[in-house]
């Protein structure tokens, strides 16, 4: 790594930096007589006078125009053009004050030499400022733009302000004679510089074309959901790619000097990143392949939820309690999942296991179960609902009711409800639902005196009942 320095300069970097600065002020006696023009304070206060009105006026006005353009009292494009003129008032109101001040002062034939340049940046921070919000707003990037907005505000009216200044090129030169090298590879603060505003631009520009392409995505009836969000994600990940090469070449970075980087970042994702790197390439088979789609009712593991969002590295399932459940993609290509509505069918079958007691008639039964499936509004009649005998058992006969609703969501609202009418439809009619019920014999064992056979004893004679002897043996007293 070597730091390089122009001809003729310090030694320290601190001191070579203030030098240059220093070189691009005019000379001690050039702002002398500036400062002890009477002309040069006039148009001082004239800035400063318009400054504060500026900000006075422009404050008052804003708060007005905010109030105005709130959310339900206008919309559409009049909102934003209302929030965009509100924005660039303060800047705007000061570019008006100083051209009256240079058009009055140039028919008195006095100075407009700080009022001309002042004039200008103000009406170039009032552009900017309204510019960078319509620009927002037109390609509506989300929220990068919007939490970068001020400082791309800033670094724009920096570069444009010593653009006018006349200061921009000995800028490039004082920044490109400190460089820094690695290998091959020569990095100056210019080329730095150059670069991060260059890619910031190139970014937006690329969250701007993918957030439109997305939009007229999202709105064609051709694809299906998940193809969509598959070429949502993956034009916005080629777009941002072509911006930072795009942004490396404009700022002069030779790319092909950064193959032995390139290579040893493959490894370094090879190795700690595989798993962010399963993670996104899954989201893609996910989206393109179509097996799990937002608004799909799935079964993972313990968790049964509706796809709320496909992301690049996880999957959102809300749950029935409102839990929102974060599955990474990877978990999801290799583990066996339940999609209760591939393919778009949300129609699921119920099963409802129900018994009786074996004095009662089944077919009777039978008919009343499906009556009650028939009366519900939310059990479908194509396929109709069937109710089946299915085994005996110890208790009772088995009978099971199939009915079909048409979305998962509503399976346990119809599961409770029915099972409700069943219990409620059963009684009335007499049909018991048994349960299970044991009768337990205390046989006689051999050589054992006085012992009673099962059908002997009594529910209330404690005494001759096993338990009852022993009692009476521990209660006899002792001779």
């Amino acid at each position: 790594m070597l730091v390089t320095t122009g001809p003729g300069r310090g030694p320290g970097f601190p001191h070579r930096f203030m030098q240059d600065w220093f070189d691009l002020l005019p000379s001690s006696a050039v702002i002398r007589d500036f400062l002890n023009s009477p002309s040069t304070w006039s148009q001082a206060g004239i800035i400063l006078a318009g400054l504060l009105l500026a900000v006075f006026v422009g404050g008052w006005l804003q708060r007005r125009l905010q109030a105005l353009a709130q959310p339900g009292a206008m919309e559409g494009v009049g909102r934003t053009a209302v929030r965009t003129g509100a924005l660039g008032l303060i800047p705007l109101l000061l570019w008006l004050w100083l051209l009256a001040f240079i058009e009055i002062l140039r028919r008195h034939g006095d100075e407009t030499g700080l009022l001309h340049p002042a004039m200008i940046l103000a009406g170039a921070a009032a552009v900017i400022r309204m510019g960078v919000f319509a620009l927002r707003h037109t390609f509506n990037p989300g929220g990068v733009l919007k939490a970068w907005e001020g400082v791309l505000t800033v670094t724009i009216w920096t570069l444009v302000a010593l653009h006018i200044l006349g200061w921009l090129p000995f800028v490039e030169d004082m920044l490109g004679d400190y460089a820094v090298y690695f290998g091959q590879v020569r990095i100056s603060l210019y080329t730095a510089a150059s670069f991060l505003f260059s890619v910031a631009l190139f970014l937006l520009a690329a969250l701007g074309i993918a957030g439109a392409l997305g939009n007229r995505i999202r709105r064609s009836r051709v694809l299906d959901d998940s193809m969509k969000i598959a070429l949502s994600k993956l034009i916005k990940f080629v777009l941002l790619v072509l911006a930072v090469l795009i942004a490396m070449v404009t700022a002069g970075i030779d790319i092909t000097a950064l193959t032995l980087f390139g290579g040893a970042l493959g490894v370094g994702l090879g190795f700690g990143l595989q798993r962010v790197v399963a993670n996104f390439v899954s989201g893609f088979i996910l989206a393109f392949e179509g097996s799990v789609r937002p608004g799909d009712v799935v079964s993972y593991g313990n968790t049964y939820g509706t796809v709320k969002a496909l992301h690049t590295r996880h999957v959102v399932i809300r749950t029935r309690d409102g839990l929102d459940i974060i599955v990474p993609n990877e978990n999801l290509l290799t583990s066996d999942i339940t999609n209760w509505s591939y393919e778009g069918d949300r129609r699921i079958r119920l099963r409802l296991p129900v018994q009786i007691s074996y004095d009662d008639d089944p077919e009777q039964a039978l008919a009343r179960l499906e009556a009650l499936a028939h009366a519900h509004d939310l059990v479908l009649q194509d396929p109709a609902p069937a109710a089946l005998v299915t085994s005996f058992g110890d208790s009772g006969v088995n009978l099971e009711l199939l009915a079909w609703v048409g979305d998962p969501e509503d399976s346990g609202n119809v599961r409770s409800d029915l099972l409700q009418r069943v219990w409620k439809d059963f009684r009335e009619a007499g049909i018991t639902m048994p349960f299970p019920q044991r009768e337990v014999y205390l046989k006689e064992s051999p050589g054992s005196a006085g012992a009673t056979s099962p059908a002997a004893g009594t529910s209330g004679s404690r005494a001759e009942s096993a338990r009852g002897q022993t009692r009476a043996a521990k209660a006899k007293p002792q001779d």
